[in-house]
Formats: C-alpha cells, structure tokens, sequence
C-alpha cells in the first residue's frame, strides 16, 4: 500500500468454484444439551451428509496428541517435563511425550508433586479425535496426519497418496492438511477448535489463526461439488474468525493494521529479540537484568531515544531443554543500531525482525 513493492491481489479462486461458505459454532452453547464430544450438531450433521454422498472430508486440529496435559485431582499440578516448563501430553502407546524436546518417559501411576494416585488426563488432540470420530462412526476408515504418524523420509507422500485413495473418507491432522492439497473429493472441511493459537502472546496471534482458517477452508469445494466449512469455536466474535469466515481478508488487514498501529507493532516499527538461556534460572534472570541497565545506558549515551528496550520477562516456554530462558524486546524503527554500541557475552541469541515471540 505504500508503494515500496508491488501489491498482486487474488480477489477470487482459480477456476469454476466458488469459495465454499463458512458456518461458525459457537462451542459455549453446545455443552447445554448434554454434548461432551468433539463434535457439535452440526459438525455430525455435516460428516452424515458427506459420508452418505460418498464425499470425502477433513478435520483440523493443531495439538498432537491424544490427552495434551494431565492434571492431579488431588494437589492441582500439572505433569511437566523435567527439562521444560510445557506439560507432557499422553499419547496413545501409554506414554507421555514432550513436544519440545521429544520427552518420553511412561505414565506415572501417582502424581509426581503429591503421590497420590488421581491422576486425570484432560484436553483434545489428534490422537483422541481420531478414537472420538471412529466411535461416532464406526467402520470409516480413517487417515491421520501429524508428525506422529510420519514414518521415514516419504511419511508425509504416503500418507497423502492413501487419503486419495478410495477407501479413505477422512483425514484428521494438524496445521500440515491446511497446506495447498487439491483433493476435489473434499467436500466439508470441519476445523474442531479454532482457538488454539489465538490466544498466545505473540502480536502475531490473530494473523496466523486467520491464515490458518483460510488455507483449510481452501481446501473444500475444488472438484465440482460445493465445499462447506464449519469452524468450532469459544470465540466467535474474534476478528479473526469472522473475517475468514468470510474470506474477507482486507478486512482482517485493515483490523489488525490498526491494533498494529496502536500498539507500534509491525510494520510500525522494527523488533529485535534477545534471549538469553542458562542452567540456573537465576543466573539467567541476572544476566537479562544486567543487559537491560547496559542497553538503556547505551541507548542513552549515543542519543537513540527512538529506541524502547522491553522487558527483560521469561520466555513464555520459560524452560527449554535444561536451560531457563528470559528475553528483551528492542522496539523502534532502527532497534540494530543499538547492538552497534555494545558487545553481546556468551549465552545470548539475536533474533532480528523476529518471526515469533515465543
């Protein structure tokens, strides 16, 4: 919109269909009648139609997995992994898994913190959503697609040539079935829970959950029969929702440009992140405060009041593989010029023009 590249708009799809519509269910009412299942009423209603048309369909959830967290009745803790602040999630072989370090370690039979054997495993993934569809309809024959059904080099190939296969109805994975698949036998695209990246602090979190939505929408309705989508959602009001749901994505721009705006994110400013990671959690606390005084000095003595030093905070995976992490933000519209004026000691990361703050 400025002028500095070239703006190339898309404002229909490539070829005879249309952009299926989008029907968004607010998950808050579906619990009133007595639905503990994945699945609203209209979700099942949807999966019906497409398998007693012969169609075939695909259900996005972005957590692995098939409990993401357990939880002690007694004490409250969550079971953690020991070498990160992330909860261990149980996957169907028994074990639980940490999806940062790849964790494995067996399902403890008492909760670690209090020893009581109360245990519960709560949360939804793939893994559970997978069991939950084969229940409802038993005798589909299903395909699921995450990094846990991967297998060697070609895993991701094979499992895409046997969803085009025949006997396959539906595919259940994560973020990897939003990419650009063209399978014109999709008819119905049902995202379970669209909020699972909303909410993370990261100025970022509204635009990737809007992307995400429009690239599995995209992928119902290629073939000659019409696609439908149904989003499943805690949020329906969110901008980002109502805007993919329309595939409205200069609307989405013009909202999230002005939250930008406001808050002097990008494309309003430059960031630079610093993390610095160490064994000891103190020591690692330490040093980020000691660079805070040395940033805001040098900002100072070289005159660059353009420059805002944030933090220093934990990262929000404050524990990573051992070590705890805490970071810095440098905000303005020429952050680098700060790091010209001093010398970074060992343990610390640059991130600059950060993708995630994470």
């Amino acid at each position: 919109t400025t002028g500095e590249f070239s703006l190339l708009e898309l404002p229909r799809r490539i070829g005879p269909a249309a952009l299926p519509p989008v029907e968004v269910v607010d998950m808050r009412h579906e619990p009133r009648g007595g639905l503990r299942s994945p699945f609203s009423h209209p979700l099942r209603q949807g999966l019906s139609r497409v398998l007693d048309a012969g169609d075939k369909a695909i259900l996005f959830l972005n957590r692995r997995g098939t409990f993401p967290w357990v939880r002690c009745r007694a004490c409250g803790r969550v079971v953690e992994c020991r070498r990160c602040a992330v909860s261990l999630s149980f996957h169907r072989e028994g074990n639980l898994v940490c999806h940062q370090c790849g964790l494995r370690r067996p399902f403890p039979l008492r909760c670690p913190a209090c020893g009581k054997a109360a245990l519960d495993r709560l949360g939804l993934g793939t893994e559970r959503l997978e069991a939950e569809f084969t229940a409802l309809f038993p005798g589909v024959e299903v395909v699921r697609w995450d990094r846990d059904a991967v297998r060697g080099r070609d895993g991701h190939r094979a499992i895409l040539e046997r969803f085009a296969q025949p006997g396959p109805r539906v595919l259940i994975g994560t973020q990897m079935v939003a990419k650009g698949l063209d399978l014109p036998r999709v008819t119905l695209v049902g995202v379970v829970l669209a909020d699972t990246g909303m909410h993370f602090p990261d100025f970022r979190s509204g635009e990737r959950t809007f992307q995400l939505l429009c690239q599995v929408s995209g992928r119902a309705g290629r073939g000659e029969a019409p696609g439908h989508v149904i989003v499943q959602t805690y949020h329906p009001e969110h901008y980002a929702i109502q805007a993919a749901a329309a595939h409205d994505y200069a609307a989405f721009y013009e909202t999230e440009m002005a939250y930008r705006r406001q808050h002097s994110y990008p494309p309003f400013s430059r960031l630079v992140r610093l993390v610095h990671a160490h064994p000891s959690a103190a020591r690692s606390q330490e040093a980020a405060e000691a660079m805070k005084e040395r940033l805001v000095a040098a900002r100072d003595s070289a005159g660059l009041t353009g420059v805002e030093v944030i933090g220093p905070t934990p990262c929000f995976v404050s524990r990573l593989r051992g070590r705890f992490r805490w970071q810095l933000l440098l905000r303005g519209a020429h952050p680098t010029a700060l790091l010209e004026h001093i010398t970074l000691p060992q343990n610390w990361v640059v991130d600059v023009d950060p993708v995630q703050l994470l």
